[in-house]
C-alpha cells in the first residue's frame, strides 16, 4: 500500500515516513499542493496524511481538489490544537479523521489500521468500557473465566461488535499481559507473501528482502496471536498455520534455522465456521485446532443496555483528545439512540459520537450531529428547540432571573446566552 505525506517539517515527516516503512507501508512525500497534486496524479494511492498547512495551497484545498477529481481515498488531517477548527472544516467536507500535533506512532498506526484493514499492528492496553447488558455480560465473564488458560479461542459475531476487544480482554487477564498482543487481518495479508508475512524472511529470500524480516509468530513471541476476520485465510495459508499450531515450531522463509513458537492463538470471524468447513473453504482439522472454545459476541442492538455508557465512554474519549467542551447528549438524541439498529454495532457507535463531538455547535450533541443513515432529524430538531426553551425558562427561574448564573450552569457566556435566548423568543 502507498501513502502519500503531505508536510513541510521534514523532521516530523522523516519520524513518520520510518514508522510506515517499519509497518510495511511504501511512502511518497511532498512539501506542498502542487506536489502532492504531481504524485495523486501518477500512483495509485491508498491514504494521504496531510498537514492543514503549507508553504504553498494547504491541506483543505488538497482535499477539495481530490473530490472535485472524484479521488475517492481515505484523507487524515494532521493538525495543532491552534488549527483545529481547520480540522473540523476538513472532516465535514469529507476528511476521514484527524490528528493533532505532536503525532503519536500508537495512535497514528492504529487510525490507519483501522481505514486500510492493514495487516498487522502491535496494540497497547487500551481502556474498557464495563458493560452491564445481559449478554454483554456473559460475554466478558467467559473471557474473564477462559484467560488464564492457553486454550485457542475462536470469537464469533457481526463486524464491528467488538470481537477484538474481546480478544484484549482475554490477553489483559492471562499471564502473557505483558507480552505483545498483535493482531492480524487475516483479509488483507498479501497472498504472494504469506508466508514471510507470518513466519518472517532473511536478507535475499526474495526479491526486495533488503534485510531480515520478522514475521507475526516471532514479534508476538510469548504473548497472544490474534487473527481477525480468521474466515477468510487462503487455503494455503491454512495448511502452513495447521502445521505451526501442532509442531510448535517453524522456519523463515530463506532459512534452514528450526524456530520455537510460544504464542496464544485467538481468532475471529463473522462467518459462520461449520459452514465454511462443510462447503470445503475451511479446513476442519484447523476450525478445531482453533476454535476449542467458541465466544458469542452480540450485535449492538441485542445489549440496548449498553448503548448509553459506550456512547458516554465515546464522547469522554473524544473530548479529551480534542479538548472540546462537550457536555453530553440531548433528550431527542438519547431517544434516537436507544431506538436505533446500529447495523454497524460498536463501531458505528463509536464513529457517529466522534462525528457528533467535531461538528456538534452546541455543548449537547443532538441528533443531526450524530448523522445517523435514514433517520430525518428534521423533527428532532423542532424537539430539541422546544427542550432548550423550556430548560433556559426553566433555569432562569430557578435562578431568579439570573442571567450569569444561567449562562454558568448551561456551560456559555453571558453574551451567548443573550443570542440564543433572543433566537428562541425568551
Amino acid at each position: 500500500m502507498k501513502i502519500l505525506i503531505v508536510e513541510d517539517n521534514m523532521i516530523l515527516c522523516g519520524m513518520i515516513e520510518k514508522w510506515l516503512h517499519k509497518a510495511g507501508y511504501e511512502v511518497l512525500t511532498a512539501i506542498d499542493e502542487p506536489g502532492a497534486r504531481k504524485i495523486l496524479k501518477k500512483n495509485e494511492i491508498s491514504l494521504v496524511l496531510g498537514d492543514v498547512r503549507l508553504p504553498e495551497g494547504d491541506g483543505i484545498s488538497l482535499l477539495e481538489w481530490m473530490i472535485r477529481s472524484g479521488m475517492e481515498i481515505p484523507f487524515i488531517v494532521m493538525t495543532d490544537y491552534a488549527c483545529i477548527t481547520d480540522a473540523v472544516r476538513a472532516i465535514k467536507l469529507g476528511a476521514k479523521d484527524y490528528l493533532q500535533k505532536p503525532v503519536h506512532q500508537e495512535q497514528l498506526l492504529e487510525l490507519m489500521h483501522s481505514m486500510l484493514k492493514s495487516p498487522v499492528i502491535v496494540r497497547k492496553e487500551r481502556s474498557f468500557v464495563e458493560r452491564t447488558s445481559e449478554a454483554a455480560r456473559k460475554t466478558s465473564s467467559l473471557a474473564r473465566r477462559v484467560a488464564p488458560s492457553d486454550l485457542s479461542v475462536m470469537i464469533l459475531g457481526p463486524s464491528g461488535s467488538g470481537k477484538e476487544i474481546i480478544a484484549q480482554m482475554i490477553h489483559r487477564y492471562s499471564d502473557r499481559r505483558n507480552k505483545p498482543f498483535v493482531a492480524v487481518n487475516c483479509g488483507a495479508v498479501s497472498v504472494n507473501l504469506l508466508e514471510s508475512e507470518f513466519f518472517g524472511a532473511v536478507k535475499g529470500a526474495y526479491t526486495g528482502a533488503i534485510a531480515d524480516r520478522k514475521g507475526y509468530f516471532e514479534t508476538a513471541n510469548g504473548g497472544t496471536l490474534f487473527l481477525d476476520e480468521v474466515g477468510n485465510m487462503p487455503y494455503s495459508m491454512q495448511i502452513l498455520l495447521l502445521r505451526v499450531l501442532q509442531e510448535k515450531e517453524y522456519t523463515s522463509v530463506g532459512s534452514d534455522k528450526v524456530k520455537h513458537t510460544d504464542v496464544r492463538i485467538i481468532s475471529a470471524t463473522n462467518e459462520d465456521m461449520k459452514k465454511a468447513v462443510q462447503e470445503g473453504r475451511f479446513r476442519e482439522d484447523l476450525y478445531y485446532r482453533l476454535a476449542e472454545l467458541e465466544i458469542l459476541q452480540p450485535p449492538l442492538k441485542d445489549c440496548k443496555e449498553d448503548i448509553l455508557p459506550l456512547a458516554d465512554f465515546f464522547l469522554k474519549e473524544n473530548v479529551e483528545r480534542i479538548r472540546i467542551l462537550r457536555k453530553g447528549f440531548t433528550d431527542s438524541a438519547i431517544q434516537v439512540m436507544l431506538s436505533y439498529d446500529w447495523p454497524g454495532n460498536v463501531r458505528e457507535l463509536s464513529a457517529k459520537v466522534k462525528r457528533a463531538v467535531i461538528i456538534a455547535n452546541d455543548t449537547l450533541l443532538d441528533v443531526c450531529d450524530l448523522g445517523l443513515d435514514n433517520v430525518d432529524c428534521s423533527d428532532s430538531l423542532e424537539i430539541h428547540v422546544i427542550q432548550e426553551k423550556e430548560r433556559i425558562r426553566n433555569l432562569l427561574d430557578k435562578n431568579h432571573g439570573n442571567i450569569s448564573r444561567t449562562a454558568i450552569e448551561l456551560g456559555c457566556s453571558r453574551t451567548a446566552l443573550y443570542k440564543k435566548m433572543k433566537k428562541l423568543g425568551i
